[in-house]
This record gives structure tokens, sequence and C-alpha cells, in this order.
């Protein structure tokens, strides 16, 4: 059974009661569809030396062997997830995702992590290396550089044997399982 509106505007408490089962078990999903997403960065090398999701693999990889947390480790992991859809806005794509399930410091890293990697090569494309420091005074500009220094840039490595997504599968089904920060939150819990 379907509702039966064709405006929002036109709803009723018994169309809802059908949609809002519908929309949990959707939600319930929400795991399964960005481990898929992710996949679609599989050969996909943009000149790099390792595809965007060995990449990805590599920088969760390094943040878990360094004992980061599981939240922070997901972060890493998605942080690139905007590379096929935000081409010109990766990292926002990226933080939008994340941004329901994860910490306001996690979020900001990873909304801001682009223009800190870009202290790496900006001055190669004739831009500014330093655009970063328009946001030194950021609590949570110590903490992204670490995330980049640390973690995003030594994962363009070849020689690093092939990483599993499926390692990461357990992680990302317990971050996406409840928001945090979402006007939807009381509807999704449990």
């Amino acid at each position: 059974m379907n509702a039966s509106f064709t405006k929002m505007s036109e709803s009723t408490a018994e169309d809802w009661n059908i949609i809002l089962p519908e929309q949990m078990a959707y939600f319930k999903k929400l795991p399964d569809r960005i481990l898929t997403h992710l996949e679609l960065l599989t050969g996909d090398y943009g000149g790099f030396a390792v595809d965007r999701l060995q990449h990805s693999l590599q920088t969760a990889h390094r943040a878990a062997e360094a004992g980061e947390d599981e939240e922070y480790v997901v972060c890493a992991l998605l942080h690139d997830i905007g590379d096929t859809l935000g081409s010109a806005n990766h990292a926002d794509v990226a933080a939008a995702i994340l941004e329901p399930f994860v910490s306001p410091e996690n979020h900001w890293m990873i909304k801001h992590h682009a223009i800190f990697q870009g202290y790496n090569f900006f001055h190669f494309l004739g831009a500014d290396r330093n655009m970063r420091d328009q946001y030194r005074e950021n609590p949570n500009f110590k903490r992204t550089a670490r995330f980049i220094a640390k973690y995003d840039d030594p994962s363009f490595d070849p020689e690093m044997p092939k990483l599993a997504l499926s390692v990461f599968e357990p992680m990302v089904h317990r971050v996406f399982s409840a928001p945090k920060n979402s006007m939807y939150k009381s509807f999704l819990e449990d």
C-alpha cells in the first residue's frame, strides 16, 4: 500500500503511518548504500598511483593502526567519497554525508581536508598553498593538519598491499546506525 497524496501539503496521518515504516527500512540500509557507493571509487586512478578506493582504504587503515576511534576511522574511509559526484567540492559532499553521524570536530576535519591537503600541491597549480592558514585560529586546525600529514597524505602508496573494504564494513554499519545530529533523529531512533 502506498500513500495517496500528490502534494506533501495534502498528506494525512494515515499516509505517514504508511510512509514512516518504509522510510525506517530504507534508513537501515544506509550503511550498505554507502559501502556500495565507495565501490564506485574502484579503478578510478585520476592519474594517481593507486585508485581512489585504495587511497581511501589506506587512509582508514593508517588511522585504525594508529589507534584512532571508530568514528574517526570511518571519516578517514569516507573522506573522498564525494569524488564521484562532487568533483569540484568532494570534501563538502563527504562532510554532508557524515555530518548527522559524527562529532562536530570530525565533521569539520572532513569538510576542510581538501584545503589542508592543498598545502602539499596547490603551489604546483598556481594556487596559494597556504590557503589553509585562514583557519589557523580554528580549534580544529591542528586536528585537520594532523589528519592530512599522518593519514591522507601518505596514502597513495602503490607498494602497500591491496586492502579490502569488507574489513571496515562493521565500522560503517555501527557509525551509520543512528544519527547524532539530525532534525530526523527522533524518528530514526529505535
